[in-house]
């Protein structure tokens, strides 16, 4: 899970990074201006984000901060009124894949977060 989560992520970090004249031609209908320096400053973030949360020594902090900067895009989508399921609610389908594969490969998550079941009655 954290792998499709991190290869997801560093994608678009890099296509941010690399600005295609598409990203820019379809920042208006969200918002954004159409400059390549704020795409740039948003794969940096994004990067830096996913690098920390691939590492395992620092993968809690990466998955705060993931959470946060997709938090921001739902936001985002939001404001434009994007449709529901597939386009605003993107940033939460993805927070919930990068935080159940940490909670898959680090035992510290698990003992955070038990995954209990209800009583039977």
């Amino acid at each position: 899970m954290s792998g499709l989560a991190i290869l997801f992520l560093a994608m678009d970090a890099g296509g941010k990074l690399i600005v295609p004249e598409t990203m820019i031609a379809n920042s208006p209908p969200i918002g954004l201006p159409a400059d390549a320096a704020l795409y740039r400053l948003l794969g940096t973030i994004l990067g830096v984000a996913t690098l920390l949360y691939a590492v395992p020594r620092t993968a809690f902090l990466g998955a705060i901060l993931l959470t946060a900067y997709l938090g921001g895009a739902v936001a985002m989508q939001l404001r434009v009124g994007s449709p529901l399921f597939s386009h605003t609610l993107f940033g939460v389908y993805l927070g919930l894949l990068v935080w159940a594969g940490l909670w898959l490969r680090d035992p510290r998550v698990r003992t955070l977060a038990p995954l209990r079941t209800l009583p039977l009655r």
